[in-house]
């Protein structure tokens, strides 16, 4: 049961890539926007990160902070930041998922920690999130769903808030 469910969540992450990666278009000019994500309010003041792409679906539970990243950032660690924002405005992630997602696009492991520390996301949130992701592809009982969550990365308390969000 484990294995396939780790084989199903290698396939999803292969779809969400090759998905992201075609929706994006090249922009020839930079300017400074807003990333859509779920995350807590969090402001860090300085420079603005500059656009790349951004998904153009929201979702209620989405809110829209102003990210801001420290100029002393290397471009390394301002880019990890943004790419963490761009995959959690289109899937829910575990802290440490998301660090592995990051350094398997390419961050360092400082960068990708750098990137996910900055991103500002509720870890309860994005496990109540990710909980209501399986639920809509498969039936988990309430231990199964949490066990699922943390082979994804969620803590223990993690992983039972967002059973407890789903109604399990």
């Amino acid at each position: 049961m484990r294995h396939r469910l780790r084989l199903l969540n290698l396939v999803l992450i292969v779809v969400i890539i090759v998905s992201f990666t075609a929706c994006t278009t090249p922009k020839t000019a930079t300017k400074t926007t807003t990333v859509e994500a779920t995350v807590t309010e969090t402001t860090i003041p300085e420079t603005t990160i500059p656009e790349t792409t951004t998904p153009e679906t929201t979702t209620p539970e989405t809110t829209t902070p102003e990210t801001t990243i420290p100029d002393s950032a290397t471009l390394g660690e301002k880019n990890a930041a943004k790419k963490a924002l761009d995959y959690l405005a289109y899937t829910p992630f575990s802290y440490s998922g998301l660090v592995e997602q990051l350094k398997f696009e390419g961050y360092t492991h400082e960068e990708a920690v750098y990137g996910v520390d900055k991103c500002g996301a509720d870890w309860k949130e994005q496990a109540a999130l990710k909980a209501e992701d399986y639920l809509d592809y498969s039936s988990f009982s309430r231990t199964g769903l949490i066990e699922q969550l943390e082979f994804e990365g969620f803590t223990r308390e993690q992983a039972e808030y967002g059973v407890q969000a789903v109604g399990l």
